[in-house]
């Protein structure tokens, strides 16, 4: 209550009349005075108002000042051989990661990459984000999606998503790569696009669409087209996302065709780009095949007929470049206040980032990322190479030891911090419950560091069996926690993502914001090796062909556990090196915060009607 009222307050004292519901009084309040109901609808107005009414008062509040431990962890010689082994599995994981990433980059190849630009005359996709967005540090989304399917691979799901800063304000972009199967969308591609349009819901971002598809890939149109997350869930997100005021600019700058077409005419303000921008449902082939009449692309369905006569389109734009800086300039009208930054001499600045920088280098942690769960060394390790000044408050230290607890500063952003350090008994998933519950009450974000354990724990006598029970009852709290926690949440995967555990630790099936993984993770029901922990312990199989079932498993798991398996099929949000997992959160931090800066976001209105 506390909480909600002292962010509630506009300048002034005064609460903010715009997000105050009208009050309804009940017979029961008849008998008060006029004094006394005055006091109640004062406080319930102040309970009602909007967690996101900050004044700009309590904007140039600093926070309160930490004064927590330091979290003394350096590498000791008993750790050398672990960390040395590590080291060597991290780098062979940094060299498949460079190799794909480069794969990726290079989209289409070079004869799909001449013809879109040499022939179409179109500008490639990173080249039109550099001209979108305000510099290239931005957060790309699952790169490695599309890679090692069924269908083959798809580098980056033919389109780019992520998240980067325009005229200082955060937004998810989509942009598709048509130099890779010509835009056509595949069942992977439509999951990255709706998985993008998830983050920004979630965060509430606006949302840029540059779009350069020829459609669906028809003969998956199975895939594609009828499910309730497939094409279709892509329009009826953009209509959610106008109904809850998240702003949405589309830019047309090549094919837009079919379903394709509802992407601009469904977003708020649209661009279109002349001679190379084209929005139809059907192209001039099927108009010959159904009419017999031979139109243009451009008299059929370019940048002029919409500007001019459809209505279709909001802004002409003769080039690609000019198209951005339209684009640019819709985001500058969008009704944000970001916080004034504070001007600092340059030395007080340099001294500030020295307190914040960990007392340990993050390249240590390539020799923490354990190449399997026994080659673990104590997870504070690594969260002394991620915490402001390897700084952190431990919440119940001596209990449930298996699972580590506490508090930290990452970037002056203060995060609540679980992280596994053994098996999840018991007495760890309790302590887990209690410190998630506590995070939401006091609304500070959560950051979850996974390594679970690669089996349960059979149940081979009655002792084992009560134990076996009170962790499941215990678990389930946990589970229940974590799902309820309306605070945002970050989860890490640095080791290992077994079995039920990891929905514990906030798996992708419990919505985090964000989810990414280390090179080294591992993501299967039992970790390779187990496999004899997923067979029936009394089958009448002969031994022989018993082994043989359980090596094809333990094959099996090892090619599908794979952080790059995991992301080729977007079970994640991409892949990062552990070196930079500091500089991924503080993006993170900082993209989640910034919903607070949108003014107005609770009024009510209805879903936005174009022409």
């Amino acid at each position: 209550m506390y909480r909600c009222m002292t962010r509630s307050v506009c300048s002034g004292g005064r609460v903010c009349s715009a997000f105050v519901p009208p009050y309804t009084q009940s017979p029961s309040w008849m008998l008060r005075n006029t004094a006394e109901e005055r006091h109640h609808s004062l406080a319930e107005q102040h309970w009602k108002c909007s967690v996101r009414c900050v004044s700009s008062a309590a904007r140039k509040r600093r926070s309160l000042r930490s004064a927590f431990p330091v979290l003394e962890q350096p590498l000791q010689p008993i750790h050398q051989h672990v960390y040395e082994a590590n080291l060597r599995n991290s780098n062979a994981c940094h060299k498949k990661f460079i190799e794909l990433r480069e794969k990726v980059r290079k989209g289409g190849g070079e004869n799909a990459i001449a013809r879109h630009t040499q022939r179409n005359r179109k500008l490639l996709v990173r080249d039109r984000l550099r001209l979108l967005l305000d510099d290239e540090d931005f957060l790309e989304l699952s790169p490695f999606a599309g890679l090692g399917l069924p269908y083959g691979d798809i580098p980056s799901a033919g389109c780019l998503t992520g998240i980067g800063r325009i005229n200082g304000l955060w937004c998810v972009f989509i942009a598709n790569d048509a130099t890779v199967k010509g835009g056509t969308a595949y069942p992977i591609t439509v999951k990255k696009q709706l998985r993008a349009q998830e983050v920004a819901i979630q965060n509430r971002l606006p949302c840029v669409y540059l779009v350069d598809s020829g459609g669906a890939f028809l003969p998956l149109q199975s895939e594609i087209f009828p499910d309730k997350n497939q094409g279709g869930r892509t329009f009826y997100n953009e209509a959610i996302m106008s109904a809850m005021k998240i702003p949405q600019v589309s830019v047309v700058c090549g094919s837009c065709t079919a379903g394709g077409a509802y992407i601009p005419t469904m977003a708020e303000e649209a661009v279109m780009v002349h001679r190379i921008g084209t929005i139809f449902l059907g192209g001039p082939p099927l108009v010959k095949a159904a009419t017999g009449e031979e139109v243009t692309p451009e008299d059929l369905g370019g940048a002029r007929l919409h500007a001019e006569v459809s209505g279709c389109v909001d802004h002409f734009a003769w080039e690609e470049k000019e198209a951005y800086d339209y684009t640019r300039n819709i985001i500058s009208t969008l009704n944000f206040q970001l916080p004034e930054e504070e001007e600092e001499d340059e030395e007080k600045m340099k001294k500030r980032r020295a307190e914040e920088e960990p007392l340990y280098s993050s390249e240590e942690l390539l020799g923490l990322a354990p190449q399997s769960y026994h080659y673990s060394l104590d997870v504070k390790m690594v969260i002394s190479r991620l915490t402001d000044g390897s700084r952190f408050q431990e919440f119940k230290a001596r209990y449930g030891t298996t699972l580590v607890t506490g508090f930290a500063k990452i970037h002056g952003h203060l995060v609540g911090i679980v992280a596994n350090n053994g098996e999840l008994s018991y007495q760890a998933a309790l302590k887990g419950s209690h410190f998630v519950q506590l995070c939401d009450q006091r609304d500070i974000p959560l950051l979850f560091l996974q390594n679970t354990a690669p089996t349960a724990a059979l149940t081979l006598s009655i002792t084992q069996a009560e134990i076996n029970s009170n962790r499941l009852k215990a678990q389930g709290s946990m589970l229940s926690a974590v799902a309820c926690a309306s605070v945002p949440k970050i989860t890490m995967v640095i080791g290992g993502c077994y079995g039920a555990d990891s929905y514990a630790m906030c798996g992708r099936a419990f919505d985090p914001n964000f989810l990414f993984l280390w090179p080294n993770a591992k993501v299967s029901l039992t970790a390779p090796g187990h496999a004899h922990s997923l067979l029936p312990p009394d089958s009448e199989q002969e031994e022989e062909e018993k082994k043989k079932q359980e090596d094809n498993f333990n094959r099996r798991l090892k090619e599908e556990s794979s952080a790059f398996f995991s992301s080729g099929r977007l079970w994640d949000d991409g892949v990062i090196l552990p070196q930079d997992t500091r500089k991924v959160l503080r993006d993170c931090l900082d993209i989640i915060k910034q919903q607070q800066y949108q003014l107005s976001t609770e009024k009510l209105q209805s879903t936005l009607l174009r022409m």
